[in-house]
Parts: structure tokens; sequence; C-alpha cells
């Protein structure tokens, strides 16, 4: 899986390389797995720039 700087995620395929603006996040395993820790992780769909903006959490 790979995050970028606004803490939004993706499922990738960790034999390619990490496109531009994106990091690894660590976590890999199938595709279910990855989408149930994305699930558990990513809670609030807000970019961070906007959550930062708006204040504290949804």
């Amino acid at each position: 899986m790979v995050v970028n700087d606004e803490e939004q995620y993706s499922i990738w395929n960790s034999l390619r390389p990490v496109p531009g603006g994106w990091r690894a996040e660590g976590t890999r395993g199938s595709k279910e797995a990855c989408l149930e820790h994305i699930d558990r992780v990513w809670t609030d769909m807000r970019p961070r720039s906007v959550r930062d903006t708006e204040g504290g959490d949804h």
C-alpha cells in the first residue's frame, strides 16, 4: 500500500516502483487484507489539508 502527503491511501503492487508523491505505507498482503486495513485507518476521507483548515476530526 501507499500513502501520500494528504494521508490518502491506495493499494499498490509492491513489485512496482512507488509513484511520485506517494510513499510505501508498510502494509502488505492480499487485496482484501489491504482494503480492510484502509477501512480501519482511513476514517476521514477528507484530504489532510482540508482537515487542517477545517480543524479537528469530523
